[in-house]
């Protein structure tokens, strides 16, 4: 595709009502987003002052969420993505508003915390997979590569103002360090409350969009457990799908579980607190932006394919991991944090659009189900490991050994599946 037939989409995509009615809201939303994933296992971690405690959260929270979100995938498929979101939109604004109230208040304790924290993680084995399946039924399937790189651009970009503008909140209103009573964690209760307002608002947006009749999904009738049933015989019988949803899944247990204990624990040990763990995000963010920009430029680019491209964009990630927990200041973290965004944000278009396109649009929210649940189900599991081991092993070797495993498992991959032989999905055609 030329840049003048590029130009071309772009624009006839920014002129669709749908798309920016989903986009407005996807920002919204995922600028809330990052005040809650940085507040929320601060506090648990100013409750417990417990990285097993908060390894421990971690998994509370994953493990529901890892075995609904195969359903809630059948449930989108068997009624519609839109319907799906907006429920759960609602849910999520009346939780996080009692959340912002208990902290506010000074009556946040560790059970309170981890009873709204488990629901609002079953809320999301609902919305993830209707947030990645509503894009193809709102806009035509030739501007789908279009939309996925601006959605997950301005994704990114909330993932760099998100956690620079929640650390300068901590800063200024309180993280809790000092006690999460008598004040002391207004900035993180007052994180909540955007959340839950971000949550109101992207609801309005969302009930502007009209999903296109002809990416209507088709209400199959089938038992829930039949649908997901299927859904998995789809990916097992992909021989290149299911290659690659184990491969992610061992990723996510080697890496995603340590690094939601690991990172919270760098900020509080070594670093300057919550506001720390902000800037952290945020240069992860801006190199994941930044490689996106470089995806969009350099195209369908690969060194070989785009499965060997993976490979080794996970295994330069891993060397980058290992130093991690060797940093005594902020500015270290976030050269090596912005670094591995770069490579993920390079590949991290072509990955969802591979998939999106791989399947059949009726198969589609139970497909984006699934790819979550490689990453939903393992890494609270490995949290749980993760964070009895930062009580026997120092926070270095917690890092060396996530980033040396990411490595090996890349190139294990490379060596012994066809991973390294999976391709970009066939360009739709060009439009005139």
């Amino acid at each position: 595709m030329d840049n003048k037939d590029q130009h071309h989409r772009r624009g006839a995509l920014l002129r669709d009502p749908n798309f920016a009615w989903l986009m407005s809201g996807g920002v919204i939303s995922a600028l809330g987003d990052q005040f809650t994933m940085i507040a929320l296992p601060w506090l648990v971690l100013q409750l417990t002052h417990d990285p097993l405690a908060l390894g421990m959260m971690v998994a509370v929270m994953g493990v529901p969420r890892a075995v609904l979100i195969l359903f809630g995938g059948a449930l989108v498929d068997r009624h519609s993505p839109k319907r799906v979101l907006m429920l759960t939109k609602h849910v999520n604004t009346v939780l996080l508003g009692l959340l912002a109230a208990l902290v506010l208040s000074g009556r946040a304790t560790l059970p309170l915390v981890t009873a709204l924290a488990v629901v609002l993680s079953i809320a999301s084995a609902f919305s993830i997979p209707a947030g990645t399946s509503m894009l193809p039924q709102a806009v035509a399937l030739q501007h789908l590569q279009a939309a996925n790189g601006m959605m997950m651009a301005v994704r990114q970009v909330t993932m760099l103002a998100g956690p620079l503008l929640a650390g300068l909140l901590f800063l200024l209103a309180g993280d809790g360090s000092a006690g999460v009573r008598g004040g002391g964690a207004a900035g993180l209760g007052l994180a909540f409350g955007f959340d839950a307002v971000s949550f109101a608002l992207s609801a309005w947006t969302l009930a502007k969009v009209r999903p296109l009749a002809a990416s209507a999904p088709q209400q199959a009738r089938e038992p829930v457990l039949r649908a997901v049933g299927a859904g998995l015989a789809t990916v097992w019988r992909d021989t290149t799908l299911r290659t690659a949803f184990f491969y992610w899944g061992l990723c996510a247990c080697v890496t995603g579980g340590v690094m939601q204990v690991a990172m919270p624990l760098l900020a509080s040990e070594r670093l300057h607190g919550a506001s720390a763990l902000g800037l952290l995000m945020g240069a992860h963010g801006t190199g994941a932006l930044a490689g996106m920009a470089l995806s969009g430029s350099f195209g369908r680019r690969r060194l070989g394919s785009l499965g060997l491209t993976l490979l080794l964009v996970d295994g330069l990630a891993g060397f980058l991991l290992m130093p991690l927990g060797l940093v005594t200041a902020s500015w270290q973290g976030m050269l090596i944090l912005a670094a591995i965004g770069v490579l993920g944000g390079y590949v991290q278009v072509a990955v969802f659009t591979w998939i999106q396109q791989r399947v059949a649009p009726s198969m589609l929210g139970r497909m984006m189900s699934i790819f979550m649940f490689v990453f939903m189900g393992l890494a609270p599991l490995a949290a749980a490991v993760a964070g009895w081991l930062a009580s026997a092993v120092t926070l270095a070797s917690l890092f060396v050994g996530a980033g040396l495993g990411l490595s090996v498992a890349a190139l294990a991959a490379w060596l012994f599946t066809p991973m390294a032989k999976m391709a970009d999905a066939a360009p739709p055609a060009s439009i005139s």
